[in-house]
């Protein structure tokens, strides 16, 4: 005998909209979750259920890959909603660890990446300025980044560690997930249920030597090359004066980060 799910249908009309529909639904009852969208819908899912699940159970949230990005899911398989639905219909989950960002005005929480410096530059860019221009949006927000190209410090302690980091570089990414942009391997070595944040930290690196190192970015290398690094955090402390842009999970935000940590394995994930 087949299985029998029952599945409630809503929609979102504004950004924002699927926080406001899951903070409704999980006090209604309901525990499961399905993304019709990309990363930025799976990012509002999350950020509806937490904090509020915290040392309340475990939700499950699953994906119908249907976005402009979908970077999460290509940690588990390249095949989109194919994959997506095999794992639905196998009842086939993880857990899942939550990034948890404090940062002036409150709380905000993601699943895939929070990125700041040449990164974000290019989402914020593309998102406030080229966002109905599909792919040359995305390549004109490239261009203007390079010609600017700011290379600058956002002062941070690992792990509580005395020493504060005030190099400047040219970005830097605290991942849960390998990939971000739908294909660009940012965290080769993340995993999403080790209880850590992944910090990759990419120096004062020419324009040049930029542009000559973009293939590395999706396969990873980039880690390798000498003004880069990595290292597996449990926390990390900023010291921002003011807001910067941030790019997490695909949406573009102004926020002053305060303090990262985790929330281990505080969700499953039907991958």
């Amino acid at each position: 005998m087949g299985q029998h799910w029952r599945v409630e249908p809503v929609e979102t009309l504004v950004p924002g909209h699927a926080s406001e529909l899951v903070r409704s639904a999980y006090e209604r009852g309901f525990r499961k979750f399905i993304a019709v969208g990309g990363d930025g819908t799976s990012y509002e899912i999350v950020n509806g259920l937490f904090p509020r699940v915290h040392g309340a159970g475990r939700p499950t949230l699953a994906f119908l890959p249907l976005g402009t990005g979908n970077s999460f899911l290509r940690d588990f398989s390249d095949q989109g909603v194919e994959s997506a639905i095999k794992a639905l219909l196998a009842q086939r989950s993880r857990t899942c660890d939550v990034m948890r960002l404090t940062h002036k005005d409150g709380l905000l929480h993601y699943i895939n990446l929070l990125s700041m410096g040449f990164s974000a530059d290019v989402a914020t860019l593309r998102a406030r300025r080229f966002g109905g221009w599909g792919e040359l949006g995305y390549q004109l927000a490239i261009f203007l980044s390079l010609a600017r190209f700011r290379r600058r410090p956002f002062p941070l302690r690992v792990n509580r560690e005395e020493s504060l980091d005030r190099r400047p570089c040219l970005f830097l990414t605290f991942s849960n997930s390998k990939f971000t942009g739908g294909t660009m391997m940012i965290a080769p070595q993340a995993e999403i249920n080790d209880g850590l944040i992944e910090y990759v930290r990419w120096g004062p690196i020419s324009r040049v030597g930029l542009i000559r190192n973009l293939p590395t970015l999706y396969d990873g290398t980039h880690v390798n090359h000498p003004l880069a690094e990595r290292r597996a955090a449990k926390s990390v402390e900023f010291q921002l004066d003011e807001p910067v842009d941030v790019m997490v999970d695909g949406e573009v935000l102004s926020v002053q980060c305060q303090r990262l940590d985790v929330l281990p394995s505080a969700l499953n994930v039907v991958v």
